[in-house]
């Protein structure tokens, strides 16, 4: 209710001040980016009397408005509280598919950054770049598995049994100090068939030797039948996985203009330039972050390639693709591909493992210190102890796709946070 401009809460808009000023400026806290969502577009009212009185009619009229503007505030909050549920409950339900789209417009997102490096020294269609991008993609991962695949399966070969044994081990050494450790028993684990260690019967002398029934081999050949349906279906799941990856990414890149087009078209006519604003920072944060990602998972490869070349421990290759590729999930990856290292590098004495770990340090040192603070620093400026609680929180939620585009999501969470606080009003001016 408007009150006497002589009072200190002034909230009269049109009258003639009593020093003779005829408008004045009224400064109030910042509104809300998100306050034009509940309010009503005649909201906004003001009711003045010359004389400063008011009439019973004018007080009554005042107060209805009132009452109808909390009712369409209460409504449009109800329907937008509905409408994040819900949006919550099918990203719950749909999560693995989301993130493999999500994944796919990733790669899409890299494949266009490229693009654009590559018009710096190759001038043309978009579409030319793109092909010469691909075509020089494929046949480095030709070239790799046709020169090298030999030497990567028997290395995978070698890591698998070294991994094995020295799990074996671990379990003896941590038996003979007393500690459980049944969860390492991998004899028992595949023994079973449904995953679970496998128990024995004893059996009496006289039908030690006697031939199984056909219901135990009926059950077996169900078992292996189930093993390998299992098997099959896990590898044409993720085949089919990579190549829908595949496909969005291609789709994507090819024509990104359309996509933008089409998402600018989807928002309402008044915010469209907003949105346009926000895609484009989105798209700029993402690619940028993306090279970065792309050159350091390259430095850690050859770096710990050639470190444990020269170390002497078996299997150096596949680690060192292992570890780089891992560097795409920040903190969480550097710690398993240590591990795996760590475990290859006993079968070679405690000389190779104390210098596989000091090498450890040093690339996680020039990760962190170095190619972090020097190529990733404008891209993506975001707090490691907040990323990792954000990672540890999708991996909970949604599993290993939470864990390993946890970095993506957060940055374009983040590219939104800050927009909306940059677009945010922070003084209120009305003048007479």
């Amino acid at each position: 209710m408007p009150v006497r401009c002589g009072e200190r809460t002034h909230l009269c808009h049109g009258c003639q001040h009593p020093n003779g000023d005829a408008g004045y400026r009224v400064r109030g806290p910042p509104s809300p980016p998100w306050l034009h969502l509940i309010a009503r577009p005649d909201s906004e009212r003001v009711r003045h009397d010359s004389r400063f009185r008011e009439s019973p009619v004018t007080v009554s009229t005042e107060r209805k408005h009132q009452r109808q503007d909390l009712a369409w505030a209460i409504a449009v909050g109800g329907i937008l509280a509905v409408s994040f549920a819900a949006l919550l409950i099918f990203a719950w339900e749909f999560a693995a598919t989301l993130f493999l789209i999500f994944s796919g417009i990733l790669l899409g997102v890299a494949l266009t950054a490229m693009t654009k490096l590559l018009k710096r020294v190759m001038p043309g269609p978009h579409a030319g770049r793109l092909l010469v991008i691909c075509v020089v993609l494929a046949a480095m991962l030709a070239g790799i598995f046709t020169l090298g695949g030999s030497t990567i399966a028997s290395q995978a070969a070698v890591l698998s049994g070294t991994l094995k044994a020295q799990v074996v081990n671990l379990k003896t050494f941590l038996e003979s100090h007393g500690f459980d450790a049944s969860y390492l028993d991998l004899s028992a684990i595949a023994a079973s068939p449904n995953g679970t260690a496998a128990t024995t019967t004893p059996t009496s002398p006289n039908v030690s030797h006697n031939l199984p029934s056909a219901g135990a081999i009926a059950s077996g050949g169900g078992a292996i039948v189930s093993q390998t349906l299992k098997i099959i279906l896990g590898t044409v799941g993720a085949v089919g996985n990579f190549f829908i990856v595949l496909f969005l990414g291609l789709a994507f890149a090819a024509q990104p203009g359309v996509y933008r087009k089409g998402l600018i078209a989807m928002s309402p006519a008044a915010v469209r330039p907003q949105m346009e604003a926000l895609i484009d920072r989105i798209s700029s944060t993402l690619e940028r972050w993306l090279i970065a990602q792309m050159i350091t998972m390259s430095v850690v490869f050859v770096v710990t390639w050639l470190g444990l070349l020269a170390i002497g421990i078996p299997g150096a290759f596949i680690l060192g693709v292992q570890a780089g590729l891992l560097t795409f999930i920040p903190t969480v990856g550097a710690l398993v591909a240590g591990i795996v290292i760590l475990l290859a590098s006993i079968s070679s004495g405690w000389v190779a493992v104390g210098s596989a770990f000091v090498l450890l340090m040093a690339v996680h040192a020039l990760e962190s210190y170095i190619l972090t603070p020097i190529i990733q620093r404008e891209a993506i400026d975001i707090p490691p102890a907040t990323l990792f609680a954000f990672q540890i929180l999708l991996g909970v939620v949604f599993g290993v796709w939470g864990l390993a585009l946890a970095l993506p999501v957060m940055a374009i969470v983040k590219v939104i946070l800050v927009y909306l606080r940059e677009d945010s009003p922070q003084t209120t001016t009305i003048q007479a």
